[in-house]
């Protein structure tokens, strides 16, 4: 009797104790976390875009197929290789301005045009999320997450190939919530990233 209690109670200890342990940097999807603030010109953009920043209907993770990635990577090229970098100073005269590029645009700017394209073609917005990161050098960025079953993958106008989000040196701050395109949350195990990438 006295052995089970024992057990019990080490069971109990054990699990308490792999609770707190954080999430390894390799996780294969990103851990979100509360609601958190909608970036400023994302708000601007859902003002004029308001039927894509709505609750998603259809939150299952993206299941992906040899002809789904083709598709994601010929995507992702053809948006880096035909809008050309441009600050939204130098576009529009202002900072933060989201918005849909025709030959010109920001970070940002490639990323909705690759979640656009991709949504066209078939895949869920729950799956194709805006993401705000911060590179090495402390600037902040924006590219696309893809949600899937085999993890999270970056879009990136700085990279020419779609990546585990674990293998780019960013660090996550917060996305778009899968459930609802206009609510924003935050990147629990994002700054963990960063620190293995670094190593």
């Amino acid at each position: 009797m006295q052995i089970k209690g024992f057990l019990v109670a080490m069971t109990a200890v054990f699990a308490m104790s792999t609770a707190a342990t954080p999430a390894p940097a390799n996780n294969v999807s990103m851990v979100t976390g509360a609601s958190t603030s909608q970036p400023i010109g994302h708000y601007e953009f859902c003002q004029t875009h308001r039927s894509e920043c709505g609750a998603n209907r259809n939150a299952a993770v993206a299941e992906m197929s040899d002809g789904k990635w083709a598709l994601v990577r010929s995507v992702n090229s053809m948006v880096n290789n035909t809008i050309t970098p441009m600050t939204d100073k130098e576009i529009y005269g202002k900072d933060e301005v989201w918005a849909y590029p025709t030959t010109a645009g920001d970070c940002e700017d490639f990323a909705l045009l690759k979640r656009r394209i991709l949504i066209q073609r078939g895949f869920s917005p729950a799956n194709l999320l805006m993401t705000v990161v911060r590179k090495p050098d402390g600037e902040g960025h924006a590219v696309l997450t893809l949600r899937t079953t085999q993890g999270d993958f970056i879009l990136d106008n700085l990279a020419s190939t779609v990546k585990p989000w674990f293998e780019t040196s960013y660090s996550f701050i917060k996305r778009q919530s899968s459930y609802n395109a206009g609510r924003w949350v935050t990147i629990e195990n994002g700054r963990d990233v960063l620190v293995g990438a670094l190593k």
